[in-house]
């Protein structure tokens, strides 16, 4: 690299592709879509840049058609993760050296390689493999994975650039940030393959390495990424790729010595458990582990009294019900007053009666099918039990089947117990639980949207008064860490929108934003002093 200065292009987000009729976006996704499901792929663990294949096998299935087998894909076990550690201390070597412009040209390309000829690849593999629409893909496997790669490179330069502000006549102060001793283990969930991508590579940006994963539910989009990653030219052993059973995987890299951070999304109660053992073993460790998480969340809704009601309409219904709920962000509980209720309720029930629900390869449907059996039951549990409840009506939904794929209609529940059970507790599927409330118990309301949950990721409220924004806003500063005005509680954008919560959600350490990266490095403050003192005596010991 020729010793000059060096500016990383200015990101901008992806634009997204609308897929209407007759474009050629659609055309090539619909291809793509036909290959891959004409094709049922082996997908080996990725260590040290080599296939591996442990016989362990199991199935990459559509969650919508669930006798499709997309792909079959081999599990990890105590030798593979052992092998993978030791790969990544070797890379760690170089790679933790490696100048931190041409680490990110890799990342610009990986950008470039998305937008173009990978685009489509992640779009049908995440739409199969995660039943998710052309919009639902287009937004997480393309544009906002592409926006993480192009807005990360932007923040590891102004990271770098944090020096010191002032360096007295005769000595030179500066700050080096360097990668983190030892690897991260990223783990990472099946409903975004944008965090799928993020998670691992954050901290490669920053010179780390890592050990990968990715949910089981969601393996076949993740090898497609470690493709991506070998064309951009990311070395061989920075990011490792182990898919396997949880339960197995994460004990034995959690126990050991070089593990240097855990770079996690997923469920509270696995992240609690990841966090206790981190403690259990904290003596053994080489260095104190960063730990940065995004867990659960019960996201509300509350609704003024001068709330546009369309508005409100349409945020209820993308917010609870894109991506079939499966999203930590998704709306879950909502706050109406009764004096407009009557007139929410009619264009709600209108509006809901027009959701679709299929296969993904029909884009008339609204809504797809939920990621597996374990999910389909849990959510139906909860569906079930609102069913035999006193407290509870179904509005809308209440209806499933998981014959061919993993079927659940938009489930609306309305309760007169703001405790009841679908208020509080997270269910990650189509269920959205309503509480109407007297407008007159407005700050009483607004104090119960704050304590009913232990979650605080998103949250939103809707209202034209001015004062009432105020007084939401103040109400609710705990209660979520990205907070809408008039908005639904969904869809934060790298670069506008960083994304986190705290209480039981996470360490809201801010993905898309300088600040997660800035937990992949550890500075090292340096003085340099050009003229050093030749005597120990300071002026106060003179006798004269």
């Amino acid at each position: 690299m020729p010793n000059v200065k060096v500016t990383v292009p200015k990101a901008v987000n992806e634009p997204i592709k609308s897929y209407a009729p007759g474009t050629p976006e659609k055309s090539e996704l619909i291809d793509k879509l036909t290959e891959l499901k004409s094709t049922e792929i082996e997908i080996p663990l990725i260590i040290d840049g080599k296939e591996v294949r442990t016989g362990r096998i199991t199935e990459c299935v559509m969650p919508h058609n669930h006798q499709h087998v997309l792909a079959r894909y081999h599990q990890a076990g105590k030798k593979e993760v052992a092998e993978a550690i030791e790969a990544s201390q070797r890379a760690w070597k170089t790679w933790s050296t490696m100048p931190w412009e041409s680490r990110v040209a890799i990342f610009q390309k990986m950008a470039i390689l998305l937008a173009g000829p990978y685009r489509q690849t992640l779009n049908a593999a995440t739409m199969l493999n995660m039943s998710k629409n052309a919009f639902q893909a287009e937004i997480d496997a393309a544009c906002e994975l592409i926006d993480f790669f192009s807005f990360n490179a932007g923040y590891a330069q102004d990271i770098y650039e944090q020096q010191p502000p002032y360096s007295p006549s005769g000595m030179w102060n500066m700050v080096e940030h360097r990668p983190l001793e030892g690897f991260i283990f990223a783990v990472t969930p099946f409903n975004f393959t944008s965090i799928a991508g993020n998670l691992p590579s954050a901290p490669a940006l920053m010179g780390n390495v890592a050990l990968w994963k990715p949910a089981s539910s969601a393996v076949y989009p993740a090898y497609f990424l470690m493709e991506l990653f070998k064309k951009a030219g990311l070395p061989d052993g920075v990011i490792n790729f182990i898919p396997g059973p949880g339960s197995q995987v994460g004990p034995i890299v959690l126990q050991d010595s070089n593990l240097t951070g855990i770079h996690f999304t997923g469920s509270t109660g696995v992240f609690q458990g990841m966090w206790q053992t981190l403690g259990n073993n904290i003596s053994n460790y080489k260095t104190y582990p960063r730990i940065v998480g995004e867990t659960g969340g019960k996201d509300f809704c509350i609704a003024h009294e001068s709330a546009d009601i369309k508005g409100l309409i349409t945020a209820m219904i993308r917010g609870a019900f894109e991506y079939q709920g499966q999203k930590c962000s998704a709306l879950s509980r909502c706050y109406i007053p009764d004096t407009i209720w009557d007139e929410v309720r009619k264009g709600y029930l209108t509006e809901v009666a027009t959701i679709k629900m299929g296969d993904v390869e029909d884009f008339s449907n609204f809504m797809n099918a939920v990621i597996d059996k374990a999910a389909f039951e849990s959510i139906t549990t909860y569906i079930d039990y609102a069913k035999k409840s006193a407290a509870a009506q179904i509005l809308t939904g209440g209806n499933y089947s998981d014959e061919e794929g993993y079927f659940i209609e938009p489930t609306t529940i309305l309760t007169t117990d703001p405790h009841f059970k679908t208020m509080e507790e997270e269910i990650f599927g189509p269920v959205l639980t309503i509480y109407v409330y007297d407008p007159k118990n407005w700050v009483e309301t607004l104090k119960l949207v704050d304590s009913t949950s232990p979650y605080a990721l998103t949250g939103c409220v809707f209202a034209d008064d001015r004062q009432a924004l105020v007084e939401a806003s103040a109400a609710l500063t705990h209660a979520a860490g990205n907070f809408y005005i008039n908005d639904k509680p969904t869809g934060a954008v790298v670069g506008q929108q960083p994304f986190g919560g705290s209480r039981a959600s996470g360490t809201n350490d801010k993905a898309g934003s300088m600040f997660n990266l800035v937990r992949w490095v550890s500075q090292r403050t340096i003085k340099e002093t050009f003229v050093p003192a030749t005597n120990y005596r300071y002026p106060f010991m003179s006798e004269k």
